[in-house]
């Protein structure tokens, strides 16, 4: 299998963003979750391994405001949906037609977003998400604002998790702090018109974002698949990146 390599691009609004790719084939989009990265979401695990050697070229951004992509403090720099326009710039970037798309968490929102916002990918995974993460935005975003802006979270309390694995990957609150009033609900009638299959996967214990279940019975064509854990474990086990490359290769 190929190494990963690492690529720069610049976005709608020509903030440079990074890239990293796996392996060859038939594209896929990988997106990663709030707080997280490419290496962390998609290659520490060996999710992007196991895709990849399904024949797929597997593509990871960076987020805006994370890993190795520009994480720029200034408000402007974060418009409603940048995500999803970010993510539609990349696909525009390397001239993907026939692809598929997929994300967890936050990325798992952006991907429906882009779906929403016109993208045309032949299938899509939406992983760590429910119906009540997409259909209202409120709720994660004021944990997270918290989580940015306050310190000193009793152990053990979703927000003192939140905090420590923000720790980890290193990330620059005064950056990420911005991207929270980015996001956009997206509409029944928005789920309605998404037309692709789509593998609606999610941790058996995960109900941070609502019902996964809900969430696959609101799309068209969707099917719900449940693997082990919870919204921060789910990502750390193997089912999860054999659930997308079983998906995929079908």
């Amino acid at each position: 299998m190929t190494e990963v390599t690492t690529h720069r691009f610049a976005s709608f609004d020509g903030l440079e963003l990074a890239w990293h790719e796996l392996g060859a084939g038939r594209p896929v989009v990988l997106l990663h979750g709030f707080f997280s990265d490419a290496a962390t979401n998609w290659l520490k695990y060996g999710h992007a391994a196991t895709i990849a050697a399904r024949g797929f070229r597997v593509i990871m951004p960076d987020l805006r405001a994370h890993g190795a992509s520009a994480k720029p403090h200034d408000a402007s720099a974060y418009p409603l949906d940048v995500l999803a326009h970010d993510g539609l710039a990349l696909v525009r970037h390397l001239g993907l037609t026939d692809y598929d798309l997929g994300g967890y968490s936050l990325g798992a929102r952006t991907t429906v977003r882009m779906l929403a916002m016109g993208a045309a990918p032949a299938r899509a995974v939406v992983s760590g998400m429910g119906y009540e993460g997409v259909r209202s935005v409120g709720q994660r975003i004021d944990f997270f604002r918290r989580v940015l802006t306050e310190p000193g979270f009793e152990r053990g309390t979703p927000e003192w998790a939140a905090q420590a694995f923000l720790k980890t990957t290193g990330g620059d609150a005064a950056a990420l702090v911005h991207l929270l009033d980015t996001f956009v609900a997206t509409s029944d009638a928005e789920l309605a018109r998404i037309a692709q299959p789509v593998l609606v996967l999610c941790g058996s214990d995960d109900q941070d974002n609502g019902s996964a279940e809900a969430l696959a019975g609101a799309l068209p064509h969707a099917r719900y698949q449940a693997v082990p854990g919870n919204h921060m474990s789910a990502v750390t086990t193997s089912e999860l990146g054999a659930a997308i490359a079983d998906f995929l290769a079908a």
